[in-house]
């Protein structure tokens, strides 16, 4: 296993670094410049010109992606164009809330969609089957922003039992029951997606493994129905479960930056959708090297739970 995770940690750094080259080449084919956003339109050019230049604008594709990648070897991300604050402090000051907030919402939806995932499978084709597997789709095909400003209308203006947005209230004592009732509007939009899309999946590898002989022997021997269901069957249905759960994680906090912009939830979606809209190349470049090593330590964790559920994959 050792051997396995250092191979692919290997492997994953080329990976890394052509994911780097093709956000650099996207990030520059946006129209328009960090200059034109921030400066006033009655600047002379020639003051434009010696900010590009002063920015490193002006030099050729390659030169400046040579001189970011330098930036990075040396444990630095530069500096945002629009703040001129340290990227490197601007995402950490983000991530931790957005994780929070991603980490809730997949907790949350494996504690709803694993349980009601082996029920439907249990039984299938029965009006209870029906009926959950009918709910899935809702919360599939159901706009999460859509959601969201119907609960925000529904429980934070109407009924007023929960807060409008942030993740603390202001002048308030900034307890973790605070940031607790803050949480629990967008996490349990961004859990609806999630167990929307997962309740199907359990449901259909729950039943590959019902199916199976060694169930129906286990039956045969007295074997309880719940042992049978959640000990034998689950473990073996863990796999492709383990999957589309693992990958959850990635869409989960490309998803949380349309629900941190309506909760204003203080994470990196705002600091995204900020550095997008005042063409922030250096913070651009961050997260999206942030979002690319989550999603290859994932896939990492993704495999290793694989040999954890099933001792019989060996990696050579």
């Amino acid at each position: 296993m050792v051997s396995f995770v250092a191979r692919r940690l290997l492997v994953s750094m080329p990976v890394l670094l052509g994911i780097t080259v093709i956000n650099f080449f996207i990030i520059k084919l946006a129209p328009g410049n960090p200059v034109e956003m921030f400066i006033n339109p009655n600047t002379p050019p020639e003051l434009i010109e010696a900010k590009k230049e002063m920015l490193g604008l002006n030099s050729p594709f390659f030169v400046q992606y040579w001189q970011w990648l330098l930036q990075l070897l040396q444990g630095e991300l530069g500096y945002s164009f629009s703040s001129y604050a340290p990227v490197a402090g601007l995402i950490q000051e983000r991530i931790g809330p957005t994780l929070l907030l991603a980490f809730s919402a997949l907790i949350a939806g494996l504690l709803v969609a694993l349980p009601i995932g082996i029920f439907s499978a249990v039984r299938h084709n029965t009006k209870w089957d029906y009926f959950l597997t009918g709910l899935s789709f809702v919360g599939t095909s159901l706009p999460s922003f859509f959601l969201a400003l119907g609960l925000l209308y529904l429980f934070a203006l109407k009924l007023r039992l929960l807060p409008t947005g942030g993740m603390q209230t202001l002048n308030g004592d900034g307890g973790v029951l605070d940031t607790l009732l803050h949480l629990i509007l967008p996490v349990s939009v961004l859990a609806v997606v999630v167990i929307g899309k997962k309740i199907r999946y359990v449901r259909a590898s729950m039943l590959d493994v019902l199916q199976q002989d060694y169930l129906r022997t286990a039956r045969a021997k007295g074997v309880r129905e719940f042992a049978v269901t959640h000990k034998h069957a689950l473990r073996n249905a863990l796999l492709p479960i383990i999957a589309v759960f693992g990958m959850e994680i990635p869409a989960l906090l490309g998803g949380s930056i349309i629900i941190e912009q309506i909760f204003q939830w203080p994470g990196i979606g705002q600091l995204t959708m900020q550095s997008i809209l005042s063409r922030d190349y250096p913070t651009l470049m961050a997260l999206n090297l942030v979002a690319a090593i989550v999603v290859l330590t994932t896939n990492l964790l993704v495999d290793v739970l694989y040999a954890l559920a099933d001792p019989r994959i060996k990696y050579r």
